[in-house]
């Protein structure tokens, strides 16, 4: 038991280094505070990787991985576009508009996010091929404290970045990752054939596109006019007011 426990914290622990999960946690932790993102990918790894031994030691059969990565793509692109929106329409004077922050919770932000993002990774895969040969209960503890443990090297790297910059940079920041996210997950499922190095940098047109667009925007706001307001004529100095009296000193 504690073998297959070590086992597979060893093999997720590696096979998360680099990936996509990585860079979320990172991303999230850039924008909400470090234990919630924690809970929320703990929450999400524990659910996932129970569903993956379960498929790989009872079932023996795979989950609908395209359909799910589709929906996973699409949601990446929509949180990357609601951030962006966010900070379009903040003012440079201003900091960065919390709304998402105050508004959402962000506990169940993480999860859900973690939890479209795991469903058909490779991470599942490997999970599910361990099942087979190891004890499910060894392989689930083991593969979930593997992935929070690479996860939270990144939140570590997220606090660190997060004191050295603006909120309105992290904001931009987030939302540009996610939109690479999703363009990355959507090529990944509607193309599988493409290579990974090709599908990095294909996906990076969205975010390019976001940023110009961001740049665009900041360009049209810099190059309007201000509004004066016209008021009445300013009145004449006291000295001047008093030189046109009659009977004034001249």
């Amino acid at each position: 038991m504690i073998a297959t426990v070590l086992l597979s914290i060893g093999i997720v622990f590696l096979a998360e280094l680099g990936d996509k999960s990585q860079l979320m946690a990172l991303t999230f932790a850039l924008r909400y505070r470090w234990w919630v993102v924690l809970g929320g990918i703990a929450t999400a790894t524990a659910a996932v990787h129970l569903i993956s031994v379960g498929v790989g030691y009872f079932l023996g059969s795979a989950l609908p991985t395209r359909a799910i990565s589709l929906v996973a793509a699409l949601t990446f692109l929509a949180v990357g576009l609601w951030t962006l929106r966010e900070h379009f329409g903040a003012d440079d004077e201003d900091p960065a508009p919390k709304t998402l922050r105050a508004s959402t919770a962000p506990f169940f932000v993480v999860l859900s996010a973690f939890l479209l993002a795991e469903l058909g990774d490779r991470t599942m895969f490997a999970t599910a091929a361990l099942a087979t040969d190891y004890s499910w209960v060894g392989v689930w503890v083991g593969s979930t404290i593997g992935m929070v443990a690479a996860d939270a090297l990144a939140i570590g790297i997220g606090i660190l970045v997060g004191k050295h910059l603006p909120e309105r940079a992290i904001g931009i920041g987030s939302g540009l990752l996610f939109l690479y996210f999703g363009a990355a997950t959507l090529l990944s499922t509607a193309a599988p054939t493409l290579s990974g190095p090709v599908v990095a940098a294909l996906a990076t047109v969205a975010p390019a596109l976001g940023g110009a667009a961001l740049l665009l925007i900041r360009a049209l706001r810099a190059g309007r006019p201000e509004v004066q307001t016209v008021g009445a004529p300013d009145r004449p100095s006291s000295v001047a007011a008093a030189g046109s009296e009659p009977g004034a000193r001249q």
